[in-house]
């Protein structure tokens, strides 16, 4: 009997370990690489040498999940990009922010385009970092309901 615990636990195991493998989609990738960008963002804020070159970037706080992500990546490769002193634009950590913020956009823009599913179209959230809830008429009438 244990022989077979045994090896039904090496199994499970096994199983595990080969769904850890699979390739990453494209939902994971953009999650992914938002979190990264959001890290980078923080760290320019906070480090010495970019904290001036961090107040021309306009502020985000990216969703994957809300449909005007795709302008604000525009936007923000645009500010990125016109940087207004060589100092800012040549610094390493802001050329890293600029690539992956690049990636993202054509990730979300061309490689997965129609696999993403947006659930708020809340343009101020991504500049503020409020998300508020927005349920449609239905669910607020059922939500008025249930109360």
């Amino acid at each position: 009997m244990s022989a077979q615990r045994l090896l039904s636990f090496f199994f499970i195991l096994g199983l595990i370990w080969f769904t850890s493998c699979a390739p990453p989609t494209c939902y994971s990738r953009a999650l992914e690489l938002s979190k990264e960008i959001m890290s980078n963002l923080d760290k320019i804020h906070q480090y010495s040498r970019t904290k001036t070159c961090a107040g021309f970037l306009p502020k985000m706080f990216l969703d994957v999940h809300n449909s005007c992500i795709g302008s604000k990546l525009r936007d923000f490769l645009y500010v990125a990009e016109n940087l207004p002193t060589e100092y800012c634009r040549e610094r390493p950590r802001i050329r890293l922010l600029k690539r992956r913020v690049q990636t993202l956009y054509s990730i979300i823009t061309r490689a997965c385009y129609r696999d993403l599913v947006y659930f708020t179209d809340d343009c101020e959230a991504l500049e503020t970092g409020n998300i508020s809830p927005r349920y449609s008429e239905d669910r607020l009438e059922h939500l008025i309901e249930d109360a």
